[in-house]
């Protein structure tokens, strides 16, 4: 990651605070039997989600600097470790929703434990303030409209050139390891908003499987959010363009470093593929046709039966669609039946002008074969950015997730956050509508094995 050291404590509890909080708003919905299933390996319970964000902070922070730190359960480095190898085993990922106990509340006392032990960090660490004394709850704040947004606390980050009063935020309390657990707590935070969206999209699969269609919150409906405007599309001149993060903001480190690279002249959309645009593509046979698709995305469509995008139904119309013909797809081939597609909110007619959602990138690839276009390399999209609107979907790229040149892993367990998952995976670029504000930059690099879909991720063409 890029460090974040000119952050004062004052600042970074705030903007802790704020991060920790949206979390537990996000579970307000929730009956306390949608914590615990996890009905297929990519995604993750939400009990699991909110542990292990604050597994991240014990594991990361507490346990290696603060001496004398008293572990809140020592089964617990083992019960919500993700993949971090250099800390020692874990539940298998596959087995995260067989966990009954720990129990929602137990968990939740976890949460508030860390919490008042990192405050108090960080209540040390201001300048004449005195130590953290209560528990989290004088910090609360905010809504799920405002997303936790942290920009105003962002903007601090990662400025070398500060006074030194601002480089020594954390040293009255920990000493000369002060900047370094600042950037930790940065990182810690970062890591929470990327998981407050896994939080969002998990629920959603899970809740998508339950032939009720679970509301998860009413009125809800972010994926219905459309694009204003008429699709055109923005001629980029071909030249040399920086790549990667500039600056002295946060990122991790998979965005650096910042390299020249040449793109020839190209045309990017300035607006995402509709529900409309791919409607057509499924009325024509789309999913039937192997000239369209990559050999594996060949193999994938017919091996699994996808004739549609993730979280569309065809139904009949009525008030009330039974359960019996959502599980026995007696309007599948009926031309009198209609295209619904499920939400946050629950099921609702297909919104033919909100952008298509939940395909993966072999179906992005065949939509693009099919329209004689493409996607854009990811250094196409960062360089045309300024260009376009974002942040409505995670947009699928042409290209393979790769170092850049100069990239180096850190040391120790966060060396193992980005480095070790560059291989066999596509980039996404932007953000989507689950996206924490403040959590996105033209830079920032997401990816996923191409057959994945259950993100929001969406479609802008190239030519």
């Amino acid at each position: 990651m890029q460090p974040a050291r000119s952050i004062d404590a004052e600042s970074l509890a705030a903007f802790y605070s704020r991060v920790r909080n949206y979390t537990e708003q996000l579970c307000e919905p929730l009956e306390i039997e949608d914590y615990v299933p996890q009905p297929v390996v990519d995604v993750s319970p939400p009990k699991w989600n909110i542990a292990h964000t604050t597994w991240f902070f014990e594991e990361m922070i507490l346990k290696q600097f603060v001496p004398g730190y008293k572990v809140f359960d020592p089964d617990f480095s083992y019960l919500f470790n993700s993949y971090y190898n250099t800390v020692g085993k874990r539940t298998a990922r596959d087995h995260r929703g067989s966990l009954s106990r720990p129990t929602v509340k137990r968990v939740f006392e976890y949460r508030k434990y860390v919490d008042e032990q990192m405050l108090a960090i960080l209540s040390s660490g201001s300048s004449g303030s005195p130590p953290y004394q209560g528990g989290v709850a004088e910090s609360r704040g905010g809504s799920l409209d405002d997303g936790g947004s942290t920009s105003d606390v962002v903007v601090y980050a990662a400025n070398y050139s500060e006074p030194p009063r601002q480089q020594k935020a954390l040293t009255p309390l920990l000493g000369k390891e002060g900047s370094k657990i600042n950037d930790l707590i940065i990182l810690g935070l970062n890591h929470e908003q990327q998981h407050q969206e896994l939080f969002l999209t998990d629920l959603k699969y899970t809740f998508g499987l339950n032939p009720t269609f679970p509301v998860y919150r009413e009125g809800y409906f972010p994926e219905l959010t459309a694009e204003s405007g008429t699709r055109t599309f923005i001629e980029i001149k071909g030249g040399d363009y920086e790549i990667g993060h500039a600056g002295d903001g946060f990122c991790f480190d998979n965005e650096l470093s910042r390299h020249t690279v040449r793109l020839d002249d190209f045309q990017i959309a300035s607006k995402l593929v509709t529900n409309l645009d791919f409607l057509k593509f499924v009325n024509d046979g789309g999913y039937r046709d192997h000239r369209l698709w990559h050999s594996e995305g060949w193999d994938w469509v017919n091996q699994h039966g996808i004739d549609a995008p993730l979280h569309w139904h065809r139904l009949h119309e009525s008030e009330n669609v039974s359960i019996a013909e959502r599980t026995q797809g007696t309007a599948a081939n009926d031309p009198d039946a209609l295209w619904y597609q499920f939400t946050l909110g629950g099921l609702q007619k297909l919104k033919l002008d909100a952008p298509v959602c939940h395909v993966s990138y072999y179906e992005a690839a065949a939509f693009a074969e099919w329209k004689g276009m493409r996607l854009p390399t990811e250094f196409e999209w960062e360089a045309a950015s300024s260009k376009f609107d974002r942040g409505l979907r995670w947009e699928w790229t042409n290209s393979a997730y790769l170092p850049y040149p100069g990239f180096k892993k850190p040391d120790g367990a966060v060396g193992e956050y980005n480095g070790k998952f560059m291989i066999n995976q596509m980039v996404l670029r932007g953000a989507s509508v689950a996206t924490p504000q403040g959590h996105s930059r033209p830079t920032y690099r997401n990816f996923f094995h191409p057959h994945l879909r259950w993100q929001f991720t969406g479609i802008r063409l190239a030519r």
